[in-house]
């Protein structure tokens, strides 16, 4: 059998070297040769993929979706061409990956809810602002819109710079020339290796007008860029609730996070009836998840404020918020609503760009407009060169054409006796080669006194075209100049003059509205609350015994059984020291036998719950572990505020007190007592606590708090009530190992 080779030309029967049948390998350690892999990875993701350029703000499957675009000759004003068609060729000739991935990114060009100038013109269904995602691309048909068609200006005209495509048959541009500062308009986002990039979309009227001041005052502070550029401008409008304190250093430190808030209105419905009316969401909120979200938790009771929730919306998003009751006030009614629902998101602005398509950089909001405005001059002066080389050549014919006409009988008398006649002519006239190309091949209708009056003017046309592009170019004010005029052009065609070009999102100062105090909605009824033995909750209602027969699954049976209301929040304490809150009006009725806890909270299966009940602010509790340690605790220090609950006891926990009385009894496994005062336990808010009575074997089996000058009481094996009046004997201080429990004792060691 032959050695196995890395590579063909390696065989040992076709090489004559032996050396050369070796296999080519390289030894290095793992950590380098891990680390350049991924940094290689990382640079490709960052440079790429996941990060837009600062001059065209687009990422490399966007220019390539344009640019193939525009190869298939899809014009505003032409055809569309299918969808699968536009990806087929962007994915064989420009972005070797899945089309589905360029299929998606195309659509997202096309969604008016995600782009504030759409590039790309879509017919067909291309998703909607409830999440729904677009038809297959065989379904759907795409072409370019003016805002696209502004980008590429002058690809033709040498303005920027071309690369070999994947497989060096074509070429594809590296940035786009780019008529308006697409970045800031359109925004973007990402997620590279090691950095994001977060950048929301603006109105290219203020834009544009940023730009203009800027070239006018390059030194401009941001500040005053900020006054003519105050924020974002989503496409699906909604309220920008920041101060302009906030916004400017956002935009200076290129990092910042923005509240953005749904629009709404309240709608009279007449005789003291009224409803609230959401006409915008925040952006890049689902509105089928949002109104889903509110949904939940209507049926969940806890919005008891809403009475019904629907989606009326047709073109333009209209949700209905109905009351239950029309004395709430609606501003306190949206800040609850605010706070428990998407209908206000924080916007996180992280303004991380590729300078020069090469440096990733988090830039401020003049940063990225120089960054525009220098790539808007190297365009500028590599189109004014390239037009300056096609006027020379053009001349260069003219020149010759009018020769030709001033010695029209010599010239076609060359033409036809020479055998030569383009020796000749360049010889006896003093022409170029290319001049004499021109006049041979000079269409013979062209021979009339009409064409070089025609000509003569074309020449002076473009030698002052030639003498304003040669100062131009020699002259930078004249350039800045040129540019703002060409800004000014782009903001007439997209500008406020527009239909789409007004302001759609509002900027405003956050209004200190109270939030509805959605408890005090909750009808104030009483309720008995059933914890099973296998953890099934329910709340019957009113106060029935708490012994009271109540059926319960095959299998399980009662395990504790409280009496609350609807308006408290319920206390759940569990083996692993966690305190968990769930709110007793949410509880599943008392006609079925119950949810299991575990799906309300995120306790562990493995983990028992050790005590139940109803929240009171003022109450302080004893919680210990196993380990006989313990402290007190308060009440607003258990309170949980997710389903994960509050770790307080650092532990195996076994147990929970209400704080009463002056003295402690404690008693061990090992069935030893102790009794000290109350003031040697410490109140924490966390943590293991202090030793309540050592062990030399076993642990923590009890503890109650009594009144010293009453006594400690307990049930004897025989039911009936002992009381151990005199306890000096138990009394000692915490940490004690304390004295063999009084005669008549309870064997299982609990004081009930």
């Amino acid at each position: 059998m032959r050695p196995m080779t890395t590579d063909p030309d390696d065989d040992p029967d076709l090489t004559a070297d032996p050396a050369a049948a070796l296999p080519r390998t390289m030894a290095e350690p793992l950590s380098r040769a891990i680390g350049e892999r991924y940094l290689t990875y990382a640079l490709s993701t960052i440079m790429h993929r996941a990060l837009p350029d600062a001059r065209d703000g687009l990422k490399p499957v966007h220019r390539r979706i344009l640019y193939a675009m525009r190869e298939l000759r899809l014009a505003p004003s032409g055809g569309f061409r299918k969808s699968a068609k536009i990806s087929g060729d962007v994915m064989g000739n420009y972005h070797p990956h899945g089309d589905s991935a360029i299929y998606d990114a195309m659509a997202r060009l096309a969604q008016p809810f995600a782009m504030r100038y759409p590039l790309v013109d879509g017919q067909g269904n291309f998703g909607n602002i409830d999440g729904d995602n677009p038809a297959a691309s065989r379904y759907t048909e795409a072409r370019l819109t003016l805002a696209a068609e502004a980008l590429m200006d002058g690809l033709a005209e040498d303005a920027v710079d071309f690369r070999p495509n994947y497989d060096g048959t074509l070429e594809e541009p590296v940035v786009l020339p780019a008529a308006f500062p697409n970045l800031l308009c359109n925004g973007s986002s990402g997620i590279a290796v090691g950095m994001a990039t977060n950048i929301p979309p603006h109105n290219l009227h203020e834009v544009v007008d940023a730009c203009l001041h800027l070239i006018k005052s390059p030194d401009a502070r941001d500040d005053t860029l900020m006054s003519i550029m105050p924020g974002p401008d989503f496409p699906t409008g909604g309220v920008l609730v920041e101060s302009a304190a906030t916004l400017r250093e956002a935009y200076r430190t290129g990092r910042g996070s923005l509240r953005l808030r749904a629009r709404w209105q309240r709608e009279d419905l007449g005789r003291g009836q009224w409803q609230i009316i959401v006409t915008e969401i925040p952006y890049q909120v689902q509105k089928s998840k949002l109104i889903e979200r509110l949904a939940d938790l209507v049926n969940a009771r806890k919005l008891p404020v809403l009475a019904d929730i629907r989606d009326e919306s047709a073109e333009d998003v209209r949700i209905v918020l109905e009351p239950r009751s029309r004395s709430v006030d609606p501003d306190q009614l949206m800040a609850a609503l605010f706070k428990v629902s998407d209908l206000e998101v924080r916007f996180g602005l992280n303004m991380n760009v590729l300078i020069d398509g090469r440096v990733p950089k988090v830039c401020s909001l003049k940063e990225v407009l120089r960054a525009f405005l220098d790539h808007r001059r190297e365009v500028l002066v590599r189109r004014s060169r390239f037009r300056l080389d096609k006027i020379a050549a053009r001349l260069e014919v003219l020149e010759g054409y009018i020769v030709a006409f001033l010695n029209l009988d010599r010239v076609i008398e060359i033409i036809r006796t020479e055998d030569n006649p383009k020796s000749v002519m360049m010889a006896e006239f003093g022409l170029t080669d290319t001049q004499v190309e021109a006049i041979l091949n000079m269409r013979l209708r062209a021979l009339r006194r009409l064409e070089e009056i025609e000509l003569r003017a074309e020449r002076d046309r473009l030698i002052e075209e030639q003498a304003v592009l040669t100062a131009m170019l020699a002259d930078e004010n004249a350039q800045w100049g040129r540019i703002a005029t060409q800004l000014k052009e782009v903001r007439g065609l997209f500008g406020k003059s527009t239909p789409n070009g007004m302001r759609r999102t509002e900027i405003t100062e956050s209004e200190d509205v109270q939030p509805l105090d959605m408890d005090s909605m909750i009808e104030r009824e009483p309720v008995t609350v059933i914890l099973s033995r296998m953890g099934w909750i329910r709340a019957m209602k009113g106060h029935q015994p708490l012994d009271a027969e109540v059926k319960f699954r095959d299998g399980d049976g009662p395990f504790l059984a409280i009496h609350a209301e609807t308006t408290d929040k319920l206390v759940v304490f569990a083996a692993n020291g966690r305190f968990y809150t769930l709110p007793t009006n949410t509880l599943p009725g008392g006609r079925g036998l119950g949810e299991p806890l575990r799906l309300m909270t995120d306790l562990p299966n493995d983990v028992e719950v050790i005590d139940m009940f109803p929240w009171r602010e003022t109450d302080q509790f004893l919680v210990a572990s196993k380990d006989g340690d313990g402290f007190i605790v308060n009440a607003r220090d258990i309170l949980a505020q997710t389903r994960t609950g509050k770790q307080v006891l650092n532990g195996q926990a076994a147990l929970i007190r209400r704080v009463s009385g002056d003295h402690l009894a404690v008693v061990g496994e090992n069935r030893k007592m102790l009794v000290f005062p109350l003031a040697d336990l410490p109140e924490m808010s966390r943590g293991k606590g202090v030793r309540l009575q050592r062990f030399k074997d076993g642990g923590l089996a009890d503890a109650r708090f009594i009144t010293l000058s009453v006594g400690l009481s307990w049930l004897d094996p025989a039911g009936r009530t002992r009381t151990e009046t005199d306890l000096t004997e138990w009394l000692g201080k915490r940490a004690g190992s304390g004295r063999m429990a009084p005669r008549g004792f309870p064997r299982n060691n609990r004081f009930t």
